[in-house]
């Protein structure tokens, strides 16, 4: 296990990556090591990321395997995918015998599925072997797959005493210890102790006397993203893990639940903007088209809709003409309230403090969305009366304002609820869908108000 070094604010310059390419370039072993051992893995791996690939396994195959497991970890997901192609199974299997199991198990899972079985097949720990295995076999997205089997774990009928000689022994495997799990003898979770409890009781005490029994839980088949909602609403740093059986199977730490709001974070901003898959800046062009493309094409489409929208109102235009300059006003009003509106729906069902029907969350909507309309709307139609002198022309834009309002603000709060309620991520309401959706309805709507009070 390695120790984490106090460090101050890191800061990477082209000065310290010029000095460590030119130790590798010298192979100036000695210096090289010095110069590294000041940083903490983290920034290590923050290294390397800069460094070409020769130079990046330089430094994995010069230091320590306890060092350079955790800096695996740390590397951008691309820079550690092609490391460890240049790895032999031996060498990958040396540095995840360093790792707590639920990273051990995230850098195999990366790997294809031959070179994962002889990995698995090189490492020499068995019990660390066959937990990596166990993690392995649960689904993306659960908790299984997510929690670590390091953990400190107590009998019911243990004394204090005796608690506190057998714990050292197992907390030699465990990073942070944020609670001592009690169980009975059927290994069921039954409780919960802090190591002041411990410290406070006497030592003739029984477990089962000083145990907690409100302790908070998930299931190894719970979705992760419940899990992270349970560890946010409680602030816990850490939270154990069962089976239906109660079955004590291992814990979730707080920096993997962080790793995963990250994750969804990331994609629901893709999502929002239109992205389909999970890409970043570095990817190729044919995946980065791969990801734009659909939505792009959805907002293509969208505008030949507002074409063939407005081409059926063409003697509305040359009637009218000024009609015609306020178009844009009323898709971009259209666009920005239905997005506006989804955002906050989307927010609320991420954070679960979305409650009650649709019907209300709608109607409440259609209030907020008619009050805000009609103090938009207020001061378009003095500008357009003042500016043009044309009362029913300002009547018709202004009323076509309000109700393309609300209709937008329904549509942005209906959508991402619906897409929720089937089980689709209703991030997806937030971004292109929306605008290109609240575009087209937003031009039908205002010409047929403006026709209709303009008597066309």
């Amino acid at each position: 296990m390695i120790e984490e070094k106090e460090h101050n604010q890191f800061e990477l310059t082209n000065e310290l990556i010029e000095q460590v390419e030119m130790h590798v370039a010298n192979s100036d072993d000695k210096t090289l090591k010095l110069l590294l051992n000041e940083f903490h893995y983290a920034d290590i791996a923050e290294i390397l990321d800069e460094l070409d690939l020769d130079d990046s396994i330089y430094v994995i195959k010069l230091l320590d395997s306890e060092t350079t497991s955790y800096i695996l970890t740390e590397l951008d997901d691309d820079t550690r995918e092609k490391v460890l192609e240049n790895l032999s199974a031996k060498e990958i299997a040396e540095e995840v015998e360093e790792l707590d199991t639920d990273d051990a198990a995230d850098i195999i899972a990366e790997l294809p599925e031959e070179r994962q079985a002889e990995v698995i097949s090189r490492i020499e720990d068995d019990e660390h072997r066959e937990e990596i295995t166990e993690l392995l076999a649960y689904d993306d997205d659960t908790a299984g797959s997510l929690m670590a089997k390091e953990l400190v774990k107590v009998y019911e009928t243990w004394t204090v005493a005796g608690c506190l000689r057998r714990i050292r022994g197992q907390a030699k495997e465990v990073t942070r210890v944020h609670s001592i799990y009690v169980v009975d003898k059927e290994e069921k979770l039954i409780g919960r102790l802090s190591l002041k409890d411990l410290i406070v009781a006497k030592s003739e005490q029984k477990i089962a006397d000083i145990a907690k029994d409100n302790v908070d839980y998930v299931n190894v088949e719970d979705d992760v993203e419940d899990v992270a909602k349970v560890m946010a609403k409680y602030d816990l740093e850490a939270i154990p893990v069962v089976d239906n059986e109660q079955t004590l199977l291992g814990r979730i730490t707080i920096d993997d639940i962080v790793d995963v709001l990250k994750e969804e974070a990331d994609k629901d901003y893709q999502l929002a903007a239109g992205i389909t898959q999970d890409v970043e800046a570095d990817d190729s062009i044919i995946e980065l088209t791969r990801a734009r493309l659909p939505w792009l094409f959805l907002g293509l489409v969208g505008g030949v809709g507002a074409f063939l929208i407005m081409e059926g109102f063409q003697n509305t235009f040359e009637k009218y003409a000024v009609l015609f300059f306020f178009t844009p006003l009323i898709a971009a009003m259209a666009g920005n309230v239905g997005v506006q509106s989804s955002a906050i729906i989307v927010q609320g069902l991420a954070n679960d403090d979305v409650k009650g029907s649709i019907n209300s969350r709608l109607l409440k909507e259609m209030f907020l969305a008619a009050l805000n309309g009609t103090i938009l709307a207020l001061f378009l139609f003095l500008f357009v009366w003042a500016t043009k002198g044309e009362f029913y022309t300002a009547l018709a834009i202004s009323a076509s304002l309000i109700a393309v309002i609300i209709v937008a603000g329904l549509i942005g709060t209906f959508v991402p609820l619906f897409l929720n309620k089937r089980g689709i991520d209703p991030a997806i309401a937030t971004g292109p869908f929306i605008t290109t959706s609240n575009d087209i309805f937003g031009i039908l709507i205002y010409f047929w108000i403006a026709k209709l009070i303009l008597n066309i």
